[in-house]
């Protein structure tokens, strides 16, 4: 498995890598506090994945792949409680201080150790049927918008509202997986523009001017996130003659897509003969990253996806988890763009927007 294999560095990013790349967008603590003693920043972070245990413990108990589920569900909920108690009174416990790799890093831990490998699957599966039954319809609707920037905006919109469909956010998944057509009207309801970072017009008009040679996308949820928002944008790059590699992680963390997933979710949608609605997907790649947390440190990426990104002339990150939460501030030597919702009060918080505000931030690098 790719995870064996030694891991790089993203060859994308602005070297030294030591000085130019934090993963981590929102600082927990600044040089001047004490190291022994637990930040505000730090405190409430820890709080927020204190809160979400119930639901990873609930998700964990009904997981029917592992003997004794229940017992072994309860004691996941005690052991990562623990161990974030811990932190909050030594933040150096447990290889700290924290940032949001550590704390998810440490409750994937104590997950495998008991023996659950993919608490999400049965959802998974269920949300990836529902979004692979509304791709015709929803790519459909995109191709017969004639105007191309106007058609970019409603496959931006579409990355978005399918980046609603959280698991990871339990009222979310509520609200918004009653139906195929709350995709649709998802679409329309975003938070009116401007949005928190809002570059949309500038790609716009790049996108009108400028075809990228290679894209990399860092893809996020499965469901409606990867199928209605992702497989749609990729497709028009497709079409514009972008080499596409969609990047997906090598183990299950929440309901984030793997590598495996992907690649059946594609043969699904693929017609006969190979196609994605009409086009052609001989230039579509799917690389397993290496990666096995709902964040990503692109300090350490798998060989394959280094290997592939090396020419790569646009990269983007979707969702909370990779492309705000970490990577938001990530300087590339091309192109880039990060595009996810605000779905933590803290991010807002932190961005001076509203929850559920849109990220879309794109960076241009001249002779790139």
């Amino acid at each position: 498995m790719e995870t064996c294999s030694e891991m790089v560095a993203f060859p994308l990013l602005i070297t030294p890598i030591e000085s130019n790349y934090r993963a981590c967008t929102i600082p927990y603590r600044f040089p001047s506090d004490n190291p022994r003693k637990a930040t505000p920043t730090e405190i409430s972070w820890i709080d927020l994945f204190l809160n979400s245990v119930p639901s990873f413990r609930q998700r964990a108990e009904s997981d029917t792949s592992v003997v004794d589920a229940p017992a072994k569900a309860q004691k996941f909920a005690q052991r990562y409680t623990e161990l974030l108690e811990e932190i909050k009174k030594d933040p150096e416990s447990h290889g700290g201080p924290p940032d949001c790799v550590l704390l998810c890093r440490i409750r994937e831990q104590v997950l495998r150790e008991l023996g659950f490998r993919d608490i999400f699957k049965k959802v998974k599966n269920e949300e990836n049927a529902k979004a692979i039954s509304l791709f015709e319809n929803v790519v459909r609707l995109n191709d017969a918008i004639e105007d191309g920037s106007k058609r970019l905006e409603n496959l931006v919109r579409g990355i978005f509202a399918g980046n609603i469909f959280d698991l990871g956010s339990a009222e979310l998944a509520e609200v918004f997986a009653k139906d195929g057509m709350s995709f649709l009207a998802s679409c329309q309801n975003l938070v009116p523009r401007p949005w928190v970072i809002d570059d949309l017009d500038s790609f716009t008009l790049k996108w009108s001017r400028k075809s990228w040679k290679k894209a990399i996308i860092f893809v996020d949820n499965s469901g409606a996130d990867i199928i209605l928002g992702i497989l749609p944008f990729a497709r028009e790059l497709l079409q514009r003659g972008t080499q596409v590699v969609l990047a997906a992680n090598d183990l299950p963390s929440i309901n984030d897509v793997t590598y495996p997933e992907l690649i059946e979710i594609i043969s699904k949608l693929k017609d006969d003969n190979g196609q994605l609605m009409g086009v052609d997907t001989s230039n579509l790649l799917i690389a397993n990253s290496g990666n096995d947390l709902p964040v990503i440190d692109l300090s350490s990426v798998s060989q394959e996806l280094a290997y592939l990104a090396s020419d790569a002339d646009l990269v983007i990150l979707e969702g909370m988890g990779r492309g705000i939460e970490t990577n938001l501030y990530a300087q590339f030597k091309c192109d880039s763009l990060k595009i996810g919702m605000v779905k933590h009060p803290e991010v807002a918080q932190f961005l001076g927007g509203r929850l559920y505000d849109c990220v879309f931030k794109y960076n241009e690098v001249l002779n790139g």
